[in-house]
């Protein structure tokens, strides 16, 4: 993988990364926002560490292990990425919570339009601020999201040691399963 210096990585500060999506997808998977490695690649989940690539492939929702940069072969396995705030930041404490609520907004506009039967958001805290639901916890919702099931699943970033690869993949799972029974 490439290496950015810090210049680089800065200049993609604010860079839009856009959406890997179709129609009718089985899932789309909804991060916070880019990071700046993302940014600067254009690939979704880019940065060294971050753990959804290796979880996607462990629970069964891939049959290898894609890099970054294949992003756009998850199409054919009905899969999709978008994010809650379509900004890039170097860290998600850099988003306020007009962004996250405008950015809610948005996110059910899209999934509307897109029709996918399952939303998967990427982080707890980023779907409580978004949809203003402070009592969510990992795993599906009661609610709908623009005619979507909603699933929210745990942040992949290397800096949410709580989950482990082996239970983010768990957890990645339990999603992969109840998407296969519709």
């Amino acid at each position: 993988m490439t290496r950015f210096t810090q210049e680089e990585l800065e200049a993609a500060r604010d860079r839009l990364v856009p959406d890997v999506v179709a129609d009718g997808l089985r899932v789309l998977f909804c991060g916070i926002n880019p990071g700046l490695t993302t940014a600067a690649t254009g690939h979704h989940f880019a940065r060294p560490g971050n753990r959804f690539w290796p979880a996607l492939h462990r629970s069964g929702f891939t049959p290898r292990l894609l890099l970054p940069s294949e992003q756009r072969e998850l199409l054919s396995y009905g899969l999709g990425i978008t994010n809650v705030v379509a900004r890039a930041t170097a860290r998600a404490d850099e988003l306020d919570a007009e962004e996250y609520r405008e950015g809610g907004r948005l996110l059910a506009l899209k999934v509307a339009r897109l029709r996918p039967r399952w939303l998967a958001v990427l982080g707890v805290t980023a779907y409580r601020a978004a949809f203003d639901d402070r009592r969510a916890r990992v795993g599906p919702q009661e609610r709908t999201i623009g005619g979507a099931r909603v699933w929210v699943l745990p942040n992949p970033s290397g800096l949410n040691a709580h989950w482990t690869p082996a239970t983010l993949a768990e957890e990645f799972g339990r999603l992969r399963e109840a998407a296969a029974e519709e």
